[in-house]
C-alpha cells in the first residue's frame, strides 16, 4: 500500500472514529437534557393543575370539581379521528393531536378518583416524584405530587413515544451535521495530501526518467524539510555511481585503446611466419582478429554508452538500409545467402546519425548471417509505422527461444558457444543505438510460422538530439 493511502486511510478513520464519538456523545447528552426539561414541563404542568384544583375545590363539591376538571382537560373524541401522523394540527384552531398524548389524573384527600383521563387503575400505592407506568398498551412517563393544603394528588403523564420521537429529533439535528460533514472531510483530507506529496512526485519524475548516460543530481530547491535529507543522500548515490559509471567506462575505453596498439603488431608479425607454417600459425591469426573485434566492439560500446559526439541529422532510411545490406554481402556471399531488402517506404526521411543506424544494421544482418544456414535468405523490411518507421531482419537460422531472448539481448552473453567468434556484444550494441534514437529493439518469431528469428526495431522519424553527456 502506498504511503498516500495509509496516510488516507489513518488520517479519516481517526477522524471517523473520533466524530463518531463525538456525535454519540453529543446525542446521549442531548437526549439526557431533553429527558430533565421534559420532567420539568411535566413537573410544571403538574403544578399548574393544582393550582387549578385548588381553586376550584374551594368552591365546588367533589362532583362539580370532577365536572369541571373533565370539561377543562379531557377533550373529546371527536376532535381526534383520523390518522395521527397526518394533521397534527386541530381544525378551527381546537388543538393538538398531541394532547391525547398527555393525560391527568386527579384523587381526593381520601384517594377517590376525580379525573383519570389516563383511564388507569392505580390509585393504590399513590407515591410522589416521577415513576414510569404502563397504560393503554404505551410507556407513560409520570410525575406525582400531594397537594398539601387541600389533601389531593395529582399526577401528569406522558406518552414515551412522544418523548423520544421529541428527542430523537432534536438530537438527530444536533449531530447529522457532522456524519453529513463527514465525506467533505475525507474529501479535504485527501486533497491536501495530494497538494503536500506533490514537491516528491516533482521528485519522482527525473529519477523515473534519468538515463544511465545522464545521471545528474536532483533539484533540492523544492523538496520539502521533511524529504530534504533523503533527497541528499539520494544526490550523493547517483553522484558516486555517476563516477562508477564513469570510471567503467573510462577503464573499457583505455583498455580497449591500450589493447589496439599491440594486437596489430602481432598480427603484422604473425602474418610474416604464416608462410613458415599456415595451419599452426592461421589459427593465431583467427583468434587475434576475434580480439581485434571485440575491442572495436568494445570501443564502439563505449562511445555508445558516453553518448559523446552523435548530433543527429536528416538522412533517407532506406539508403541506410541499402549500404548495410552491400557492406555485409561479402559475408552473406561466403555463405550464399542472399540478403534482400523490401521497402514500402521509398523515401523514408528520419532524423538520425547515420553511422550509428548503419552499425545497428550491420550488426544484426552480420548475426543473422552468422546462424543462418548456407543458401537461405535473410529479408530485411522498412514499412512505416506511427510517428516513425519499423525495420524488421528476419533469417532461417535456429532462432532463439522465447525464455532467452532478453537474456540475448545482455552484453557479453552468446547462447551458442560453438557457432562464430564473436563477443556477444552486437544485439546489445544495437538495442543501445536504437534507444538513443528514442526507439526500442525486440527479438520476435517470424510471422509465416517457419523457423528462424526475426529483430524488429523501431525508430521514431523525430529522434531526440543525441548529446555529450554533462
Amino acid at each position: 500500500m502506498s504511503l498516500t493511502r495509509k496516510l488516507i486511510l489513518l488520517i479519516t478513520s481517526t477522524v471517523f472514529m473520533i466524530t463518531l464519538i463525538a456525535a454519540g456523545w453529543g446525542f446521549y447528552v442531548s437526549n439526557h437534557q431533553l429527558d430533565e426539561l421534559f420532567d420539568a414541563e411535566l413537573a410544571q404542568s403538574t403544578r399548574i393543575v393544582q393550582g387549578l384544583v385548588e381553586h376550584l375545590s374551594s368552591t365546588q363539591s367533589i362532583e362539580q370539581l370532577a365536572f369541571t376538571l373533565s370539561k377543562t382537560l379531557e377533550l373529546p373524541d371527536a376532535l381526534f379521528q383520523g390518522d395521527e401522523e397526518e394533521d397534527e394540527i386541530l381544525p378551527d384552531g381546537a388543538g393538538h393531536k398531541y394532547e391525547r398524548k398527555i393525560a391527568f389524573e386527579v384523587w381526593s384527600p381520601d384517594q377517590q378518583p376525580v379525573l383519570d383521563t389516563l383511564r388507569a387503575n392505580d390509585a393504590q400505592g399513590l407515591e410522589p416524584g416521577f415513576a414510569w407506568q404502563e397504560a393503554a398498551g404505551y410507556q407513560w412517563r409520570t410525575f406525582t405530587m400531594r397537594d398539601t393544603s387541600t389533601g389531593f394528588w395529582i399526577r401528569t403523564a406522558q406518552r414515551e413515544d412522544v418523548r423520544d420521537e421529541l428527542s430523537q429529533e432534536i438530537a438527530l439535528g444536533n449531530v447529522l451535521p457532522f456524519l453529513l460533514a463527514l465525506p467533505l472531510l475525507a474529501i479535504a483530507v485527501l486533497a491536501s495530501i495530494q497538494v503536500s506529496f506533490k514537491p516528491l512526485r516533482k521528485l519522482e519524475k527525473p529519477v523515473r526518467n534519468m538515463a544511465p548516460e545522464n545521471i545528474h543530481p536532483l533539484d533540492d530547491r523544492q523538496a520539502p524539510k521533511e524529504v530534504a535529507g533523503l533527497v541528499h543522500a539520494v544526490n550523493g548515490l547517483l553522484r558516486r555511481l555517476n563516477q562508477a559509471l564513469e570510471r567503467e567506462r573510462r577503464f573499457s575505453a583505455d583498455a580497449a585503446h591500450e589493447l589496439r596498439t599491440p594486437l596489430a603488431a602481432l598480427r603484422l608479425n604473425l602474418e610474416k611466419v604464416y608462410g613458415d607454417n599456415p595451419e599452426q600459425y592461421g589459427d593465431l591469426i583467427q583468434a587475434v582478429d576475434r580480439m581485434v573485434h571485440l575491442v572495436e566492439q568494445m570501443l564502439l560500446l563505449s562511445r555508445v554508452d558516453s553518448g559523446a559526439q552523435f548530433p543527429p541529422e536528416h538522412h533517407n532510411l532506406s539508403a541506410i538500409l541499402e549500404q548495410s545490406i552491400a557492406d555485409v554481402a561479402p559475408l552473406a556471399l561466403k555463405k550464399n545467402i542472399e540478403p534482400v531488402l523490401q521497402d514500402e517506404t521509398g523515401q523514408s526521411l528520419i532524423s538520425c546519425h547515420s553511422a550509428l543506424i548503419n552499425t545497428l544494421m550491420r550488426s544484426l544482418l552480420a548475426n543473422a548471417i552468422q546462424y543462418s544456414p548456407p543458401h537461405t535468405i535473410i529479408t530485411t523490411n522498412l514499412v512505416p509505422a506511427g510517428e516513425g518507421y519499423a525495420i524488421s531482419v528476419c533469417d532461417q537460422g535456429p532462432g532463439i527461444p522465447a525464455e532467452e531472448r532478453e537474456r540475448a539481448l545482455s552484453r557479453f552473453v552468446r547462447l551458442d558457444q560453438r557457432k562464430g567468434g564473436g563477443a556477444g556484444l552486437g544485439l546489445a550494441i544495437a538495442r543501445r543505438i536504437a534507444e538513443l534514437h528514442g526507439g526500442h529493439l525486440i527479438l520476435a518469431d517470424r510471422a509465416d510460422g517457419q523457423p528462424g528469428l526475426c529483430v524488429q526495431v523501431w525508430l521514431p522519424a523525430r529522434c531526440p538530439a543525441l548529446k555529450k553527456r554533462s
